[in-house]
């Protein structure tokens, strides 16, 4: 019998614009034949038509409830209390629903994974209850799951700081994205950008990513074509940035942009990709312009810098981003976009992905406690150290306790 995984906390399949919706299609293609996978969905994303009951091998389930913002904490609370009836494994994305989970070590046997999804307290978008309320969901989704994962190993140095266990690092595959996709005439016409060099940028727009500084940057620079694609309508701050930048004859603003195909041709016949994501872990949108060899100007936070191998160009304000636009010569892209391409090919690949929590979904079974990141030997007494003459282990430090100190 297959063991019966919950996937919870995505807005669900089929795939459309985010990154726990495209690990969630991905991992049902490659491992429904190993697991009995069912999805929870938001009935508010999906039209009646568009509901079905099952995809590629997954049983769907919806809930009627958005599944971002604030009622992401109710959406993923039903479905968690809805997956306890039949599930053995809750593959939980997100801390949304993480108060639950002592409730649910303690009265029942079911397995918890959990996603931190980033440090998502951080953002800028929330306010500050909810800022409290996710940096505690947090907290209890690390303490009560059996096994959680990061995205990025820069998110892992965090949680084994702050909660001193191990967290798994599996980031997001990016081989699903299609190389040299030629625009048809149609293509021209519908985006005249097409036909010049431009640089491209695809994101929520969300203060933590940087939307105004950049366009700002390009706004100033003609010279230089951007096109960002986005979801400008859901916000003020899009509303606003959308009116007062558009006017610009070498910036191009897109709707968001959920055909597949459409968006390899923005995407893959762009010379550059601008990414300014400041909180989160490994960005999908980052590692798919990775893949598909595009050269890489980011903003500069550890996590950025992880997810490229610290290949990349960074920049951390106005002044900087506008002095690389204006000095990179041709062949520093040409071999920023070479490494951009040897990393994502060795590191996100959606197989990979799937097998690593393939594993971590058999693990659950057998975790009674996690890693802690302290070795045993340094929690022995030092005075029987000493009786051994042991002494290079007297002072044993561990290194993410050092590093916490520099």
């Amino acid at each position: 019998m297959k063991t019966k995984v919950a996937i919870i906390g995505t807005v669900g399949l089929p795939a459309r614009y985010g990154g726990f919706e495209t690990l969630t299609a991905h991992l049902v293609e490659e491992l429904s034949e190993t697991y009995d996978f069912t999805v929870y969905c938001s009935s508010k994303k999906y039209s009646r038509e568009e509901r079905k009951e099952s995809w590629k091998g997954s049983k769907l389930k919806y809930i009627p409830l958005e599944a971002n913002g604030i009622q992401s904490i109710f959406y993923d609370s039903w479905s968690i209390l809805h997956a306890l009836r039949y599930s053995d494994v809750l593959l939980i994305l997100g801390v949304a629903g993480a108060w639950l989970l002592p409730f649910i070590r303690l009265f029942t046997n079911k397995k918890i994974i959990i996603s931190i999804d980033g440090i998502e307290w951080k953002r800028d978008k929330w306010p500050l209850a909810a800022k409290l309320y996710l940096w505690w969901a947090e907290n209890i989704a690390v303490k009560y799951s059996h096994i959680d994962i990061s995205d990025n190993e820069s998110i892992q140095d965090y949680t084994s700081l702050r909660y001193k266990t191990i967290s798994r690092v599996i980031e997001y595959g990016a081989d699903h994205t299609k190389l040299n996709v030629s625009p048809s005439e149609d293509d021209f016409i519908t985006y005249p950008f097409l036909s010049k060099p431009y640089a491209v940028k695809v994101c929520r727009i969300e203060p933590e990513n940087n939307v105004s500084t950049i366009l700002k940057v390009f706004s100033e620079n003609p010279e230089h074509h951007l096109v960002v694609v986005g979801n400008w309508e859901n916000s003020p701050y899009g509303n606003n940035l959308k009116r007062k930048f558009s006017v610009f004859k070498n910036i191009s603003l897109l709707d968001p942009i959920y055909d597949q195909h459409t968006l390899d041709i923005i995407r893959g016949n762009a010379s550059l990709y601008i990414h300014g994501h400041s909180a989160g872990g490994t960005n999908p949108s980052l590692v798919e312009a990775m893949f598909l060899g595009l050269p890489i100007i980011s903003y500069g936070v550890s996590y950025n810098r992880t997810t490229t191998g610290d290949q990349a160009f960074y920049f951390s304000n106005e002044e900087e981003l506008k002095n690389l636009l204006q000095s990179l010569k041709k062949n520093e892209l040409e071999n920023c976009a070479l490494k951009m391409k040897k990393i994502a090919k060795n590191k996100y690949v959606w197989k990979t992905v799937a097998q690593k929590y393939s594993i971590i979904i058999q693990e659950s079974f057998s975790v009674k406690k996690k890693n802690d990141v302290q070795p045993e030997i340094s929690k022995l007494d030092k005075g029987l150290l000493a009786k051994y003459n042991v002494n290079h282990l007297q002072n044993i430090q561990l290194f993410n306790n050092a590093k916490s100190r520099i």
